[in-house]
């Protein structure tokens, strides 16, 4: 359990090791270390006593720095869809009220954002051989709109590219099985083509036409 200083603050110091946030001097010792705009807001000076209701919210903003700081961190290793970042958040004990907080700071300072998200995952999985459909149904796993979707797959891998791939995908695939029967090859090759996010009737006929 976390408590409020109920002395009056000896002093505010500059935290050396988390940017933006300031220790809270009391008894010669730092009780509580606080985001530094939290300490503004609630017009906390040297000899103030912190109250119940400040002390919540110097609490609520403790817990939304935390998280913040968590998801910079994250987002600074490679980009994350929001829904995705928010789960990694939760599983790593902040609160959700925390966690909704954090990402929202983080998209207004323009650190989150899902389309951009969408249209690295897309070009990297791509350029691997994954198809439209797959594609979609793993930006749909990460928590990426269908609308954002569909237009960044629509507009970041272009017919002639994903043709290419295919046919690629699937004579490698073919020359693999050769010493299966021709029906048994077909067969296997599809689903392997599916798998990858290639499917539909010209899918199938272009199989069959190898």
């Amino acid at each position: 359990m976390r408590l409020i200083p109920i002395e009056p603050i000896e002093g505010i110091e500059v935290d050396p090791r988390r940017e933006g946030a300031v220790r809270l001097i009391v008894g010669g010792r730092a009780a509580l270390i606080v985001p530094a705009e939290a300490v503004q807001r609630e017009g906390i000076k040297v000899g103030s006593v912190i109250g119940p209701a400040s002390g919540e919210r110097l609490l609520q903003a403790l817990d939304d720095y935390g998280a913040y700081r968590t998801a910079i961190g994250l987002l600074g290793r490679r980009p994350f869809a929001r829904k995705d970042l928010g789960r990694r958040l939760v599983m790593k004990g902040h609160p959700k009220v925390a966690v909704e907080s954090a990402l929202d700071r983080a998209e207004r300072l323009g650190y989150l954002d899902d389309e951009r998200f969408a249209r690295h995952f897309v070009q990297t999985r791509s350029a691997r051989g994954r198809g439209p459909a797959r594609l979609r149904r793993e930006l749909s796993i990460q928590g990426v709109s269908p609308a954002v979707a569909d237009r960044v797959v629509a507009e970041e891998v272009s017919a002639e590219a994903s043709s290419g791939q295919l046919l690629a995908l699937a004579q490698k695939r073919i020359n693999q099985l050769a010493g299966l029967p021709r029906p048994d090859r077909i067969r296997r090759v599809v689903a392997f083509l599916a798998r990858r996010g290639f499917t539909g009737s010209a899918v199938v006929q272009l199989v069959k036409g190898l």
